[in-house]
């Protein structure tokens, strides 16, 4: 069996191997973990074993984790939702017309620089401290780079590909929906997932003030009582829903964008 054939520049690979590579480094990153809780004799208020973490969530999963997961989920997706519905139509315009880049861009790009969590303590004075608050981070933190970020996919669709379109007689309105949008739309798919991945983090950043729900209240209140396992429970359910949420995405991708295949 050549091996070197795995190792080309951007060549594919079987998914069989993908997915074993993929646990292979969940399982490296476990034993990491346990070897610094035995060999280096880390303190469990620094670094609790695998097993304690384990235990933590079992626990937790009786009082209250499955509550805290749904009510960030929904901040998430709410948020998401909103700055995609705005923010796809706004960035593709913007990518298909210069006045409305020359008219947009400055400004979204001055607000793009600064941070989300600046802008809690104002959400606060604006939204109060209920789910409006938390799902206005969520938004204000996505938004912007979100919009530019789709733009910027707009733009790169091939010129060739407009020119010959406008050479056989295509008008502007059926060039947008027969060239522009459909070669687009990969790039749009794979920026929302990424987004996806930011709006996890503001949610995070929303619920560590003036909240008493989701996993930031989580992890926040784990803090308060120096429960280090809790506040792995918390912390790793994050990473476990981004997971699931960036696999869905995949799959929504190959289904909508089948031709553009890019397996692993």
């Amino acid at each position: 069996m050549k091996l070197g054939k795995y190792f080309k520049l951007n060549a594919p690979i079987p998914g069989t191997l993908y997915l074993g590579l993929s646990i292979a480094a969940f399982a490296l990153l476990l034993l990491i973990w346990q070897l610094g809780v035995t060999v280096g004799h880390l303190p469990p208020s620094h670094l609790p074993a695998p097993a304690a973490v384990a235990r933590a969530a079992m626990e937790l999963a009786g009082d209250g984790l499955v509550n805290d997961i749904g009510i960030s989920f929904f901040r998430v997706t709410t948020g998401f939702l909103l700055a995609a519905l705005i923010g796809v139509p706004l960035g593709i315009l913007m990518g298909s017309l210069k006045v409305a880049e020359a008219f947009f861009e400055p400004m979204l790009a001055f607000f793009r620089y600064m941070p989300a969590s600046a802008f809690i303590p104002l959400t606060i004075i604006w939204l109060s401290i209920f789910e409006t608050q938390k799902i206005g981070v969520v938004f204000i933190g996505i938004f912007f780079q979100l919009v530019l970020m789709i733009m910027d996919v707009t733009h790169n669709v091939p010129q060739d590909l407009i020119d010959t379109a406008y050479t056989l007689g295509a008008r502007p309105g059926e060039v947008f929906r027969r060239v522009i949008l459909p070669a687009a739309m990969p790039g749009i798919m794979d920026t929302l997932r990424v987004a996806l991945g930011w709006a996890w983090t503001y949610v995070i950043v929303a619920e560590l003030v003036a909240a008493n729900s989701g996993l930031g209240f989580l992890i926040m209140n784990a803090g308060r009582q120096l429960s280090t396992p809790d506040m792995f429970v918390g912390i790793l359910t994050i990473g476990v829903l981004g997971i699931i949420c960036d696999m869905t995405f995949k799959a929504i991708y190959r289904w909508l964008f089948p031709w553009t295949e890019r397996e692993v």
